[in-house]
């Protein structure tokens, strides 16, 4: 697929570019932190009836340039980096979709001051949290996790974040950690998306993030501030964000949309990808101006 290389000031951000030139872009944002847009595979290939995907890899991550400073390395930066991106794009109109990490970003980014925001058109917020409190309970969650076996392996995988070392690790990681990530540990497409999904790592990243809270979200008072359009997606079995922690943020931004998959954990764009790409087309379709209205699937 063609790449091309971002100039957001201090570092370049690489994105891989999916669909007719013509189509309003539909920034993308994957998780972590230390991931890449390989996250996402091709799952969202379907919009592209719709918007022109500029999956991004976010600083320091990816095919990014890996020289952006550690001190930049920062939650408010990734958000600057969003709306930077998006001027060099050129394009008059956009949207922003997030999941998990890249769903703070999204959500950072959309209480930011308006006049950071030109030409955003609406955000998708998938499986995020508007407070870091929110994952106070995953050791709760941990606890309660079946089988036996995969709470022994996911409980020394995330220990092991802080020490991660070279992208061999972190992708043995990743292996280890999917299942907590679906409604059901032993569903059988875990194995395949594990493969299709596999990126370029960024221990250095994950290191950092691990002993300092991913990332720090918290914009709980400032929900009230976002002026443009909002969908907000929650997967009813999130181990990790749930569900609850959506329901907040949609009640506090004015007029946002929720929606739960009730079948899904931390990844419906895998567990139910015919109801995620229905209900975040039509939320782009009425949000970005310049989009194509072409009939349904």
């Amino acid at each position: 697929m063609p790449g091309q290389f971002l100039n957001v000031g201090d570092t370049r951000l690489f994105a891989e570019v999916r669909g007719p030139a013509s189509l309003p872009p539909l920034i993308v944002l994957h998780g972590g932190p230390g991931l890449d847009h390989h996250e996402f595979a091709d799952f969202l290939d379907p919009l592209t009836d719709t918007v022109r995907l500029v999956l991004l890899d976010l600083r320091a991550q990816g095919e990014s340039d890996r020289d952006a400073p550690e001190s930049s390395w920062t939650l408010a930066q990734m958000a600057d980096d969003v709306q930077a991106a998006a001027q060099a794009l050129g394009a008059p109109h956009y949207a922003v979709l997030g999941h998990s990490y890249g769903a703070f970003v999204a959500l950072q980014q959309a209480v930011n001051a308006q006049e950071t925001r030109q030409g955003m058109a609406g955000s998708v917020v998938c499986c995020g949290v508007p407070s870091s409190r929110f994952l106070d309970g995953v050791a709760a969650e941990l606890e309660r996790f079946e089988p036996p076996q995969l709470r022994e392996q996911i409980r020394a995988s995330w220990a092991g974040e802080a020490d991660v070392a070279t992208e061999a690790d972190f992708a043995r990681l990743m292996e280890e950690q999917m299942p907590w990530h679906f409604a059901d540990p032993l569903d059988p497409r875990i194995a395949d998306y594990t493969r299709r999904s596999a990126g370029r790592y960024a221990p250095d990243v994950l290191r950092r993030f691990a002993s300092a809270g991913y990332g720090g979200i918290e914009v709980m008072d400032d929900l009230g501030k976002v002026e443009r359009p909002m969908l907000v997606l929650a997967g009813r079995h999130d181990r990790t964000c749930p569900p609850e922690a959506s329901e907040v943020t949609a009640a506090g931004v004015p007029g946002a949309q929720l929606h739960v998959f009730e079948d899904s954990g931390h990844m419906p764009f895998v567990e139910q990808p015919d109801e995620f790409l229905t209900v975040v087309r039509a939320f782009l379709r009425r949000v970005l101006p310049l989009s194509a209205h072409t009939e349904e699937a």
